[in-house]
């Protein structure tokens, strides 16, 4: 009996879709529809609103995602899982930052770049033609999927914070300007890399640095541990005031940067290797022993080396402070600093972006992309060790 009502209900379906416009396709993205229930279902351990104490996940809502097919464009509802994020099994080439980059190129075309430069982006895409119409359905919800990113809320507290600066060319009323483009990166207590924030700025000062880090805290921050970064003054400065109680660190590799270049190029090599010793010291006692011996050695050859090692030694050291916590990791931004060159290989593809927006859009989708695989991916810090590193910061159990 029950073979018999499936069998009827299958027929009703294909009666169905024989009424449609195209078949094919709209049986193609009612399968693919079944197979996202069915995955999110084993995913999070219940159906659809369904209680049971074997559940092991939540849903949250959908998101709207193109898909583009042999047999045609469908837009799927892609469930959404509160946490460990869900992509379908079967989406696999098609991402959401492909998605952005047509934009730009459309945007480009919109805002009078020649018609070569439209056709090199177009042809690095892969895409021999686009329409308007085209550019507009594959946007749509993008923007608020992005925006969405960037407003979500945030963990109260978060052990370690990475910021950085790159520069970008991005057209701004009417003239090609070199914008920075601030991106944090941060890890929770659960030891899982998160993008933070990903915010344009016209210029890099105390003002818009802390006005970056009260956007973070409007959006739930509370307390940060450790935060690295360069020693821009601005930036120092604004860790300093918006953020009390966090240690900042300034990046140890951007130190050795500064320090070596008061040396000759002929010796630089040398003078690197005895610095490294300083920062990879297993404690801080070893660190500061190293470093005076350093300054004894070379403070006759290099004055002004020695001098910009001991202006900045003591915010060199602060990752000594969380001994729990992976120093390889947490004593420079070097993860910040791969990531970024992720983005720059992204962002040379269209060279000169036509709007602040269209390079927000496309970086934020693309690190959307990250922040999903982060969240299938082995967590970046063990958060046992974390959890160790917290009772000794704060007498808590």
């Amino acid at each position: 009996m029950a073979k018999r009502e499936d069998t009827t209900y299958f027929e009703k379906k294909l009666l169905e879709f024989v009424g449609t416009k195209d078949p094919m396709l709209e049986m193609l993205q009612w399968v693919m529809d079944k197979f996202m229930e069915i995955e999110v279902s084993q995913k999070t351990g219940a159906e659809k609103g369904e209680r049971t104490e074997k559940r092991t996940g939540y849903r949250s809502g959908y998101r709207i995602r193109r898909f583009d097919t042999r047999l045609g464009t469908v837009y799927l509802s892609v469930p959404k899982i509160r946490q460990g994020g869900y992509i379908p099994f079967f989406v696999t080439e098609k991402k959401r930052s492909e998605q952005a980059l047509i934009q730009v190129v459309q945007e480009c075309w919109l805002n009078g770049v020649s018609t070569r430069k439209i056709e090199k982006i177009a042809g690095k895409l892969g895409l021999e033609s686009l329409s308007a119409s085209e550019v507009s359905e594959i946007n749509k919800g993008l923007d608020d999927m992005v925006e969405e990113f960037r407003s979500r809320k945030l963990d109260k507290e978060y052990p370690v914070l990475w910021a950085d600066a790159l520069y970008e060319k991005i057209r701004d009323n009417g003239r090609v300007v070199s914008k920075a483009v601030m991106v944090i990166k941060g890890v929770n207590m659960d030891g899982r890399q998160e993008i933070m924030a990903v915010e344009p700025m016209e210029n890099e000062s105390e003002q818009t640095y802390s006005a970056l880090f009260r956007k973070l805290q409007e959006r739930g921050m509370e307390k940060v541990w450790l935060c690295v970064s360069d020693a821009h003054k601005g930036l120092e400065a604004a860790i300093r005031k918006t953020l009390p109680g966090t240690t900042w660190q300034r990046c140890k590799v951007h130190f050795m940067r500064n320090i070596l270049a008061y040396v000759p190029q002929t010796h630089k090599e040398t003078v690197a290797s005895r610095l490294k010793l300083i920062w990879k010291a297993p404690d801080e006692k070893t660190a500061r022993a190293l470093k005076e011996d350093f300054c004894r050695e070379y403070e006759n050859r290099y004055p002004k080396a020695v001098e910009c090692l001991e202006q900045g030694f003591e915010d060199s050291i602060g990752f000594y402070a969380f001994e729990e916590l992976d120093s390889r990791k947490i004593s420079s931004t070097n993860t910040l600093e791969r990531l970024n060159r992720e983005i720059r290989r992204r962002s040379s593809v269209v060279g000169i972006f036509p709007s602040t927006d269209s390079y927000i859009r496309l970086i934020t989708s693309y690190l959307l992309e990250y922040s999903e695989d982060w969240q299938t991916d082995r967590s970046y810090m063990y958060a046992g060790l974390i959890k160790v590193q917290r009772e000794i910061l704060f007498n808590v159990a």
